[in-house]
C-alpha cells in the first residue's frame, strides 16, 4: 500500500511539492518561535543566576539589566566607587561585585571587575590563572576560540562596547592574557575579565588610595573622585534585604537599583505578544496546509473512484482502503515535519551565524527542544485527519455504480 501510495502522490508531483511546501512553513515557523523563546529565556536565567539586584546610574532599570547582567546594551552612565562599600556595608548582603565597562577587543567586552564574578556564574579555568595584577586578563571560552588568544599574549582594547580593530585603540596600555575560562553556557564565555584599576589605567584614572608625594590633597581628591564603576551586582544574604534594599538605594540621588527577575519578566511579556501573533499565524498557516491536503486528496480519490472500487472487488478490505489513503496523508505530512524542522533550525542557525546580538544571546540551532515533537506530532494528526475524511467517503460509495460510471 506505501508504494501504491508513493505512486499516486508522483503522479500529481506539483500538488504533493506544494502541500509539503504549505505545511513546512508552518512548522518551520513553529519550530523557530519554540527555540528562539525557549533558549532566550534559558539564557536569561543562566546569565542572571546569583544576581539578585544591579546597581547603577539613574536611567532605564532594563537598560541597566541588559548591559551590566547580559552586556548586549550599553550602560546608563557610571556611579562613585563608593557605592561598592556602601552596599557591602548594608545588611542582608551577601556580595557586591563592582563591574568598569568601556572598552572592548575584537567585539569582545573588556570587564572590570573582581574574581569573585566568575565565580558568582560558575566558571573555573580551563588552563592558566585569575588575574591578579593590573593589566592581567583572563578570557571567556567563546573569546578564545575566536581570537585564537593563548596565554601570555599581548592584546590593545579600543574605545567602545564593540569596536573593531579599526577603532580607536589604547596602544600603550596593552593586556596580557594570564588565564582561560572553561565553557558555561553563560555570558562570561564572550567577556574578557581583568581587575577595575586596569580598567582605570587605560583611561588615566588611578587608584583612590594612590597618592603621588609631589600631589596635593585637592589633586588627589579629584583624582580619587574620577575613580568610578559601571554598575555593582549584588547577591543577597537574606530575604529582608530584598524587600529593604531596592527602595534604599533607588532613594539615593544618583544610583538606582534594578532588578533582574523583575525587568526580564517585563521584557519577556512584551516580546511575548509579538510571538503570540506570530505563533497564532503559523497554527493558522498549519491548519490551512490540512485543508490543502483534505482538498488535494479528496479531488485525487474522486478521479480514482474506479481504482478504489476495482480495489474492493478484487477483495481490498475496508481497513487496507482507509490504511491506503490515510497512508498518502501520513506520506505528505511527515514530508512536511521533516522539511519543517530542517527549516527551522536552519533559519535559527543563519540567524546566529550573521546577527551578533542573536549569537551574544547563545542562540543554538543544533539544540532540540521537546516541544518539536509536540508540533511533529500535530502536523501528522492534520495530514491523518485531512486523509481519513476523503477515506471514509470512498467506503460509502456504491462500487456497482462506480464502476459502471467508469465504463
Amino acid at each position: 500500500m506505501i508504494g501504491l501510495s508513493l505512486a499516486y502522490l508522483r503522479d500529481r508531483g506539483l500538488n504533493t511539492a506544494l502541500n509539503i511546501l504549505l505545511l513546512a512553513l508552518s512548522v518551520a515557523s513553529l519550530v523557530i518561535l519554540l527555540l528562539f523563546s525557549s533558549q532566550l529565556e534559558n539564557r536569561f536565567d543562566r546569565d542572571a543566576q546569583g544576581v539578585d539586584m544591579v546597581v547603577g546610574a539613574k536611567g532605564s532599570p532594563l537598560q541597566l539589566i541588559l548591559s551590566s547582567v547580559y552586556h548586549v546594551d550599553i550602560p546608563t552612565g557610571n556611579v562613585p566607587l563608593e557605592t561598592v562599600d556602601l552596599l557591602r556595608r548594608q545588611l542582608g548582603v551577601a556580595e557586591a561585585i563592582p563591574l568598569a565597562l568601556g572598552d572592548s577587543f575584537r567585539s569582545f567586552r573588556i570587564v572590570g571587575t573582581e574574581p569573585a564574578y566568575p565565580a558568582l556564574l560558575g566558571a573555573s579555568l580551563a588552563d592558566g590563572r585569575m588575574f591578579a595584577a593590573k593589566m592581567e586578563a583572563v578570557i571567556g571560552a567563546d573569546v578564545a576560540a575566536r581570537t585564537g588568544a593563548n596565554l601570555g599574549q599581548r592584546f590593545v582594547g579600543g574605545h567602545g562596547m564593540s569596536s573593531g580593530e579599526d577603532g580607536p585603540r589604547h596602544e600603550e596600555t596593552p593586556f596580557i592574557v594570564v588565564g582561560r575560562l572553561q565553557p558555561t553556557g553563560t555570558v562570561i564565555d564572550r567577556l574578557i575579565l581583568t581587575r577595575v584599576d586596569s580598567v582605570w589605567e587605560v583611561h588615566g584614572i588611578e587608584r583612590p588610595d594612590a597618592h603621588h608625594d609631589d600631589e596635593s590633597e585637592a589633586e588627589h581628591e579629584a583624582h580619587a573622585g574620577a575613580a568610578e564603576v559601571t554598575a555593582v551586582l549584588v547577591r543577597f544574604g537574606s530575604p529582608i534585604a530584598a524587600v529593604r534594599l531596592p527602595g534604599f538605594i533607588n532613594r539615593q540621588t544618583n544610583l538606582q537599583a534594578a532588578v533582574p527577575a523583575v525587568e526580564v519578566s517585563r521584557l519577556l511579556a512584551l516580546v511575548g505578544v509579538g510571538l503570540d501573533a506570530v505563533r497564532a499565524f503559523a497554527v493558522l498557516l498549519m491548519l490551512t496546509a490540512g485543508l490543502s491536503i483534505f482538498v488535494a486528496l479528496l479531488t485525487a480519490l474522486k478521479e480514482r473512484e474506479g481504482d478504489m472500487a476495482m480495489l474492493r472487488v478484487i477483495g481490498a478490505s475496508r481497513a487496507a482502503i482507509i490504511g491506503q489513503v490515510a497512508s498518502e496523508g501520513l506520506i505528505l505530512a511527515s514530508a512536511g515535519a521533516a522539511l519543517g524542522l530542517l527549516l527551522g533550525h536552519g533559519v535559527i542557525g543563519m540567524a546566529a551565524a550573521s546577527i551578533e546580538q542573536l549569537r551574544a544571546l547563545g542562540l543554538n540551532a543544533l539544540a532540540f527542544h521537546p516541544g518539536e515533537a509536540l508540533i511533529v506530532a500535530a502536523a501528522l494528526g492534520i495530514g491523518l485527519i485531512a486523509a481519513l475524511i476523503p477515506a471514509l467517503r470512498v467506503l460509502k460509495t456504491d462500487i456497482a455504480e462506480t464502476l459502471a460510471n467508469a465504463r
